[in-house]
């Protein structure tokens, strides 16, 4: 028998649609009787061709899986798989709590997306990161799809009032986290006062220490704090992106040892209960949703936001409320993530349900109306639904997508031919390394600020496995990334290590 679509599930199915990801199926029995025997034929045959794609689609994917677990200890310096019992659509790197000689451990902020049965939580998390060239090859290969790491354990959990789509941590302060959810309004987190709660079917939503309003329709995706100011931007279904400054709140939470003068206790159910702050400005100019919103990093009054409306818009505070710049053309079709560089602030990355990512420079954004992309770079085969630039390397930057893959890009090595043992590989221009340990959509990832070349990437697994999520934490080789003469340098000490191993197991 099947069971009907909690409530808190149906607004997934709705927001996938505007995602571009695909949304559950509909039960059509109830309209079997009303089609003539020929539709019914016709339909059956459909359904029969879709599912042979979907066995085609994964069984491709399960080859290029196994095929990358068994390059696992050549690939990666640190890898750590934690299976999830439900999908997190969000997860960001908190900050350092400790350094020790191996690791250190740090905080982990994710989400458990549920099906109603119990309520949906954000995680706040502790992870060991085990330092560069720690990590023996043995144990780098052996991990368990099923398992989940030791390296990560939960130290707290808040109860969500609804969905948790995005989490954006405040630079300015280590305990404020910002929340999207299925609703119009920001949910702003002090997560070392907030008490910690168990998730159980009934139990009453934990307390928003500050409620930012201002959006009339749901703002689900488009998230970002503000590198240089306690600033947060927003954007969503009303097509409108939506500034707002917590300054105040911010000095109160540090201030307050306690957080006393902002949580007066648990068990609020109702989310309005709690303080709110209105917007310092609403910016119009896109003609549908706004799908991700980010700050450019060197100024809190200039910021650009991507929508399905297939457009790139700059806007600055100081001006006013409307586009500078508007790239009605950035991509063939919707957008769905953007990032601006941190060590350059002309350049600019978009990513969109086209498959491709683009490079935008600001100072040369448009022709006619349409995106003047200074590269594009094709190497996904689905959607593309995030975008960050690397905080190690001004060229470097990475894109996942729905197509399963975590791609990492530098745009110094495009028109470079990348050659090995004489043979030119054919590779898509800039792409040089990609983290298939994911088997369904990447739905995010982050870089770690504390641990260069560390990622932390999610997958909603739900449509392969019919399970959870999948969390990965890694560290691809130094050998990939580092200048080639360092590397053949360094390699060329093992040589006669390597010849007199070789030898002996020729003997």
């Amino acid at each position: 028998m099947e069971t009907p679509t909690p409530p808190s599930q149906q607004g997934v199915v709705k927001k996938k649609e505007t995602r571009g990801r695909k949304p559950k199926p509909k039960d059509d029995k109830k309209d079997e009787h009303q089609k003539t025997p020929k539709e019914t034929k016709k339909a059956q045959q459909q359904q029969h061709h879709h599912q042979q794609q979907q066995q085609q689609q994964q069984s491709s994917v399960d080859e290029k899986y196994t095929q990358w677990k068994s390059l696992v200890p050549v690939l990666y310096d640190w890898l750590a798989n934690h299976n999830l019992v439900w999908p997190s659509l969000s997860c960001r790197w908190g900050p350092q709590l400790e350094q020790a000689t191996y690791k250190n451990r740090q905080r982990l902020y994710l989400s458990e997306q549920t099906d109603g049965s119990v309520p949906n939580t954000l995680v706040i998390a502790n992870c060991e990161v085990v330092k560069p060239r720690v990590a023996a090859a043995e144990h780098i290969s052996q991990f368990n799809e099923e398992a989940r790491s030791p390296f990560v354990k939960k130290y707290k959990t808040i109860i969500h009032p609804g969905e948790v789509n995005r989490i954006r941590e405040l630079p300015q302060s280590s305990r404020i986290v910002a929340t999207h959810t299925d609703s119009p309004d920001v949910l702003i987190w002090d997560v070392e006062s907030q008490p910690n709660r168990h998730a159980v079917l009934g139990a009453t939503n934990s307390r928003p220490d500050l409620i930012l309003t201002g959006h009339i329709d749901n703002a689900e995706f488009a998230l970002a704090m503000c590198p240089t100011e306690p600033y947060v931007l927003s954007g969503g279904k009303d097509k409108t992106v939506v500034l707002w400054s917590i300054e105040d709140h911010v000095t109160s939470a540090s201030d307050s040892k306690s957080a006393g003068s902002i949580i007066k206790g648990e068990g609020y159910d109702k989310t309005a209960d709690g303080p709110s702050v209105g917007p310092r400005g609403i910016y119009r100019g896109h003609e549908d949703t706004v799908e991700d919103v980010t700050f450019c990093p060197s100024s809190a009054q200039e910021f650009c936001s991507v929508g399905d409306d297939s457009c790139l818009i700059l806007w600055d505070a100081r001006v006013g409320c409307s586009p500078v710049v508007k790239v009605e053309k950035a991509h063939d079709a919707d957008l769905h993530c953007v990032d601006w560089n941190p060590h350059d602030d002309n350049l600019i990355l978009t990513g969109s349900a086209d498959n491709s990512v683009r490079m935008f420079d600001r100072r040369n954004l448009t022709s006619n109306g349409v995106g003047a992309p200074i590269h594009k770079f094709e190497g996904h085969k689905a959607a593309v639904l995030c975008v960050q630039w690397s905080p190690d390397k001004a060229s470097v930057f990475g894109s996942s997508a729905e197509d399963g893959l975590l791609n990492i890009w530098d745009y110094e090595k495009v028109g470079k031919k990348i050659e090995r043992a004489g043979k030119s590989i054919n590779t898509p221009p800039g792409l040089f390394f990609q983290h298939a340990g994911h088997r369904d959509k990447v739905v995010d990832f982050h870089w770690n600020a504390y641990d260069p070349w560390t990622i932390v990437s999610v997958s909603d697994d739900c449509e392969s496995t019919g399970g959870g999520g999948t969390l990965q934490i890694w560290r691809m080789s130094d050998l990939i990334y580092r200048p080639e003469e360092e590397v053949l340098a360094e390699l060329e000490k093992f040589k006669a290590h390597v010849v007199a191993c070789a030898s002996k197991s020729e003997k």
